[in-house]
């Protein structure tokens, strides 16, 4: 008995000689393993969760190696927004610095933002270099062994144009985009990637990101309108500027991205993640209809959805904008593609019946009308001219199981809801 409680307390105390170097040695490997990232957002465009979004980011910026914060807008947003953002980090900056080491200063994070495309994409998908597309590229030829992940908050103009100018860079980053609306925004430029990229490593989050704020099954404290109150008022710079978007209220659809990377492993899509679960697919579902189509042709929600069409030839250059797509009373450019040949993409959203209108200020162009119903789930059946993906390409899971009402996916994140909202709260308590 002697013999054996010696050799057990031998074992112990090696355990407690080395433990200190293991501690270290783990610590050493997490900075090491820093997710390194870059963030290509609409922020002050058309949706001011991208602000909520950005705060929560400036959070937990320790956790990764931030390489780029890009303004890709849809609209009025800006550099000179994530800018902004960045000074109300600095004032509460030594407070988070007081918890724990690894934060970057405001100066380097200004270093990194860069102002993308302030255009949607032509009907060809890209167009004309930005400095955001300049910095993808830049960011991703680096000699490094770990892969860039891009988080695309709105439009892939800036991402699309980054391959189109450098198609090398396929094999050197990982995205996750945040789809759905943005799809149908962006669609010009997600079809060229589609094409002509297949093989990229993508994670397509059409609508598994609305776990993030869909909220019935929550505490009442955890509530969309009840966190704010109940743990970011009062507290700090970031916390009094919080109120200006969606009066507080939780939204942060964009988030997901970011958690995916620093919650989980980021090269599973089919783990468990605070950013969500996802499955492959190997068809993106394209629509085409060299007619107006109508209410008895069914598409799938988030399919493209492209319309060709004959008129009047006319002395411009091919892919110019010089007709509108008029659904639900929002707008989308259409082009000239020659030899009288017009066309135009759509995506949409949700599941509904659409009605649309092109119209036209160039003389003898007939308005065209039509409709159409978009269905579930994505990707839906395929058809002979969907865009055939490689083996690397992720999207929703398909199973009813993991869906919220139509939000396909949503329950691989909102399962999570109780645990990635408290440790923000833990977080605000270190602004106090």
């Amino acid at each position: 008995m002697f013999q054996f409680r010696l050799i057990e307390n031998r074992s112990m105390l090696s355990i407690l000689l080395i433990l200190p170097l293991f501690i270290s040695f783990c610590r050493g490997r997490q900075d090491q393993f820093k997710a390194r990232i870059i963030i290509s957002s609409d922020i002050g465009g058309t949706d001011p969760d991208d602000f909520q979004s950005i705060i929560h980011f400036m959070m937990y910026a320790n956790l990764f190696q931030t390489e780029g914060l890009i303004s890709s807008p849809y609209g009025l947003g800006r550099k000179e927004h994530l800018l902004k953002m960045i000074d109300l980090y600095e004032k509460d900056l030594p407070k988070l610095q007081a918890h724990v080491a690894g934060f970057p200063t405001s100066e380097e994070l200004k270093s990194i933002c860069k102002q993308g495309s302030l255009e949607a994409a032509p009907f060809q998908g890209w167009s004309k270099s930005s400095e955001g597309s300049d910095w993808i590229i830049q960011c991703a030829k680096k000699e490094n062994d770990q892969p860039l992940y891009i988080l695309v908050w709105g439009g892939l103009e800036d991402l699309a144009q980054a391959l189109h100018d450098d198609p090398e860079i396929e094999k050197k980053i990982k995205v996750y985009w945040i789809g759905g609306p943005n799809k149908k925004w962006s669609v010009n430029a997600y079809a060229y990637i589609a094409q002509n990229y297949p093989n990229l490593w993508m994670i397509e989050a059409n609508a598994t990101y609305r776990g993030w704020f869909l909220d019935s099954e929550s505490p009442e404290e955890l509530k969309n309108d009840q966190f704010y109150d109940n743990f970011i008022r009062g507290i700090g710079a970031m916390g009094a500027d919080f109120k200006n978007h969606y009066n507080g209220h939780i939204k942060m659809g964009d988030t997901p991205s970011l958690v995916y990377v620093m919650n989980g492993n980021p090269d599973d899509p089919y783990g468990e993640s605070w950013g969500g679960s996802f499955r492959p697919i190997r068809y993106s579902t394209k629509n085409v209809f060299n007619r107006n189509s109508s209410i008895e042709d069914t598409v799938t929600t988030y399919s493209v959805v492209e319309w060709y069409f004959k008129g009047p030839e006319v002395d411009i250059p091919s892919d110019s904008s010089c007709f509108s797509l008029e659904i639900s009373n929002q707008k989308w450019p259409g082009y000239y593609l020659g030899a009288g040949n017009y066309g135009v993409r759509y995506s949409s959203k949700k599941p509904e019946t659409c009605t649309y209108a092109m119209t036209s200020d160039i003389p003898g162009f007939e308005t065209e009308t039509g409709s159409f119903v978009s269905v579930i789930p994505w990707p839906g059946k395929p058809t002979n001219e969907d865009y055939q993906l490689g083996n690397n390409w992720y999207s929703d899971h398909p199973d009813k199981a993991y869906f919220i009402g139509e939000q396909q996916g949503a329950k691989t994140v909102s399962k999570w809801r109780k645990e990635f909202l408290m440790d923000w709260a833990e977080r605000w308590k270190w602004l106090k």
